[in-house]
């Protein structure tokens, strides 16, 4: 939760590993509305353990924000939603419960003075090095979370941070040794790399028509609204670089890099000072919601546009679907600007026809076809290795080399599924591609054993994944997750 705050990340650990574990113990739910159940307040129970709504959103909107810098902030809830992450924060939370159900039986915990020297330390809450409460506040505002849930979700942490302590599994030599073995171990393969823009299948009326009859309710008409939309522009807000700096100051958590750490004045000014500009602007935007519900200005411009189009904000668009035709909508930010909006007119979604529909459906149709064309050539091929006409040179986990056409990290990601796998001649995947090969010489290099040393402390991380594994399946069964939404 808290590591993208930290200068040095000490939870962050805690948080990868959760986060990336494979293993999903739970079954889940679709993502759309909330629907509540007889938990008020509450998304799911595990064991004894509630994940609450609050921590939900709260993880929600960190993970957001941490794909948002990874991308260079060209990311919306739309993209979001795209990516399952709303799915990946609750798939977090609920691994993370079974964690702290075990917690609770070995009676591990953590002391209030445990839990505020932990949050004074966090470097985006310090002024000069000590805590700031001011700053503190600034962020759970920020934030819309209360204090006593953010404590509380830094409490669980710090807890799960004292359970994998307890239960950290270090390699044994002979562990360490095999690791060592298996990264000194080279292959030379023979190859064919199947791409599907060598096969061009044509689509013709018949073929389409077929299809559309088997997906027919996939294609419908987006649900659109038509609205009246009155703009209010703050570019021409005044700005002093004073005001700029006490506004950072303030809400320096906000601009973090890529990584999560806190950035300059300097480099974040250009962000500073857009986000000022918006918050001094909002007094200018309800004089003109005033203005436009009175008769005395007009609006901008009137749009249809389809649900969730990226003209307006997340939090417009969830507003509008709340709204009655004619109702008028208080202004809220749009990037640098504010938009005020009245529903004119709701437009339902409907099925579409067969023509309205061609242009996807064909564009569907090719890309199943391609796949199946390209995956039934694959496993002919496979059949057939004499066949295979590109030689590789001695591979290994510790020594990338580039298999053409693939380039370097397609090459790497094949040799990792290479050295996963007991197959002499096989299939692997690989960015819509297939790679055929066949293994024909094998051996170990003597000279890799120094490297095979330096890296054996590889076969520590094995272990401790493969254990992690295996006891979030075994809390998995003992702890029963219990949903009470049907929907996010």
């Amino acid at each position: 939760m808290i590591a993208w705050m930290q200068k040095h990340n000490k939870y962050l650990v805690i948080t990868i590993w959760i986060a990336t574990i494979a293993f999903i113990g739970a079954g889940f739910v679709g993502w759309g509305a909330y629907q509540y159940g007889s938990k008020a307040g509450a998304i799911a129970k595990v064991g004894d353990v509630t994940i609450s709504q609050e921590k939900f959103n709260f993880t929600y909107q960190n993970l957001k924000r941490q794909v948002a810098q990874q991308l260079g902030g060209a990311f919306d809830d739309a993209k979001a939603k795209e990516m399952q992450l709303p799915r990946q924060a609750y798939n977090q939370l609920v691994m993370q419960a079974y964690l702290l159900n075990l917690a609770q039986e070995y009676g591990i915990v953590v002391s209030d003075e445990e839990l505020a020297e932990a949050i004074a330390q966090i470097p985006s809450f310090q002024n000069k090095g000590a805590f700031d409460k001011r700053i503190y506040m600034t962020f759970l505002n920020a934030r819309r979370i209360k204090a006593k849930e953010f404590e509380a979700i830094i409490r669980d942490d710090l807890i799960i941070e004292k359970l994998m302590k307890l239960l950290n599994k270090k390699a044994v030599p002979f562990e360490k040794q095999v690791v060592a073995a298996a990264l000194s171990i080279r292959d030379k393969i023979r190859y064919e790399v199947l791409s599907p823009d060598a096969i061009q299948p044509q689509a013709d009326e018949s073929a389409l028509k077929q299809y559309w009859q088997k997906h027919k309710e996939e294609y419908k008409t987006p649900k659109k609204f038509k609205v009246a939309i009155l703009w209010t522009q703050t570019n021409d807000v005044n700005v002093s670089e004073d005001a700029l700096k006490s506004f950072y100051r303030k809400n320096s958590f906000n601009y973090t890099d890529a990584e999560g750490k806190e950035l300059g004045y300097e480099k974040a000014k250009a962000a500073v000072e857009r986000d000022y500009r918006v918050k001094k602007g909002k007094k200018k935007a309800l004089l003109d919601y005033i203005a436009l519900k009175k008769g005395k200005k007009e609006a901008s411009e009137v749009k249809t546009l389809a649900l969730n189009d990226p003209l307006l904000s997340k939090a417009l668009w969830e507003a509008l679907q709340q709204s009655s035709v004619g109702t008028l909508i208080k202004p809220k930010p749009v990037g640098d600007r504010y938009a005020t909006l009245k529903l004119l007119e709701r437009i339902p979604s409907r099925p579409m026809s067969f023509e309205e529909a061609k242009a996807r459906l064909e564009k569907a149709w090719l890309a199943e076809a391609k796949a199946q064309a390209l995956k039934s050539r694959a496993e002919a091929l496979s059949k057939t290795p004499a066949k295979l006409t590109k030689e590789s040179k001695y591979l290994s986990l510790t020594h990338p080399e580039t298999l053409p056409p693939l380039d370097l990290l397609e090459s790497s990601q094949v040799v990792q599924n290479l050295f996963t796998s007991n197959k002499k001649t096989g299939i692997i995947s690989i960015n819509k591609k297939y790679l055929v090969y066949t293994i024909v010489d094998q051996k170990i290099s003597e000279s890799d054993v120094n490297v095979s040393r330096e890296l054996v402390s590889a076969a520590d991380r094995i272990k401790q994944g493969e254990f992690q594994q295996a006891l979030l399946k075994e809390l998995s069964q003992k702890y029963p997750v219990q949903a009470f939404v049907k929907g996010f």
